[in-house]
């Protein structure tokens, strides 16, 4: 019955909202959920007829699946997109989403790698192996521009501006940005295209890929977080880290040392400066530590 509601919104959120195949998926599996919930309570009513009432039962339901504050928040966020959607089509004539309380959520700091721990990290990489100089050029590539996973597996030889130390990356909804590139990250890039690259065979349709597999295909997001947790365990590194660290680290290295949190945000690709601002808060804390150290009132 939801089926027809299911495949519009869809169809919105793909042509007219733009947003990528994973958001698109995400925002769906959301609509799913609530769509079990309708049937696992043999509640047949339409997306009109569904009140506040049966939304709240909905996430009291959900919460005791055992999901976390997270989770209900974004379940909470992909419904009333799906509501946001059936007023402008005319399906439903109110939204009762408006008074939809998200659970209130704790601002978890993000692990960081203090500059030290990265170069460790770059230094455990074994370049006598075939996937060495590639992997090099990855963590320094993430490192220097602070790239999203995605961002990184789906970077284009053709949007690599070395000669004017940029590269042009596509990000969240396809939007596009320009970010510098550091000049050792240019420097281990080149070598693996150049040296390595050149030897591998490359699939149709991966021609323009920068980093590839022995198979000649576009790196997966999951080998990235492999080869990133292995480096990190050889390390000695204890953190919880994730490709994305190196995208937190690489901002918060910036806002500590004073850079200016609009360009922060242009080069993160964040379409909304609030959620750079969290840079803000490791800033205070790393000032606290710093007060702390050097202060003779805080000794």
């Amino acid at each position: 019955m939801w089926e027809p509601y299911k495949k519009g919104f869809k169809a919105y959120l793909q042509l007219e909202k733009s947003l990528s195949d994973n958001s698109v998926e995400a925002y769906m599996r959301d609509i799913e959920k609530l769509t079990q919930y309708l049937q696992h309570t043999s509640t047949s009513k339409t997306p009109a007829e569904i009140k506040l009432a049966d939304l709240q039962q909905f996430i009291k339901w959900v919460s005791e699946l055992g999901m976390s504050a997270t989770s209900q928040a974004r379940i909470i966020s992909g419904v009333k997109a799906f509501y946001k959607y059936c007023l402008i089509e005319h399906i439903s004539k109110n939204d009762p989403t408006t008074l939809l309380d998200a659970p209130k959520l704790k601002k978890i700091l993000p692990d960081t790698l203090s500059f030290e721990e990265i170069e460790n990290m770059i230094a455990q990489i074994d370049l006598s192996k075939h996937e060495g100089g590639r992997n090099k050029a990855i963590l320094e590539l993430l490192y220097s521009c602070g790239l999203r996973v995605s961002e990184l597996v789906n970077l284009k030889i053709s949007q690599l501006y070395f000669d004017v130390g940029f590269i042009r990356v596509i990000g969240k909804g396809d939007k596009e940005r320009l970010v510098p590139i550091g000049s050792s990250a240019v420097k281990y890039v080149k070598i693996y295209l150049k040296n390595i690259r050149v030897h591998d065979p490359v699939k149709p349709g991966n021609e323009d890929i920068v980093f590839l597999n022995r198979r000649g295909s576009k790196l997966s997001r999951v080998m990235i977080f492999l080869i990133i947790k292995e480096l990190a365990k050889k390390a000695g590194i204890k953190k919880i880290i994730s490709p994305h660290t190196f995208r937190h680290s690489f901002a918060t290295h910036l806002v500590e040392g004073g850079a200016d949190l609009r360009a922060v945000q242009e080069m993160l690709g964040h379409e909304n400066i609030t959620t750079t601002q969290i840079y803000t808060h490791l800033d205070r804390e790393f000032l606290r530590k710093t007060l702390e150290q050097f202060h003779p009132a805080f000794k």
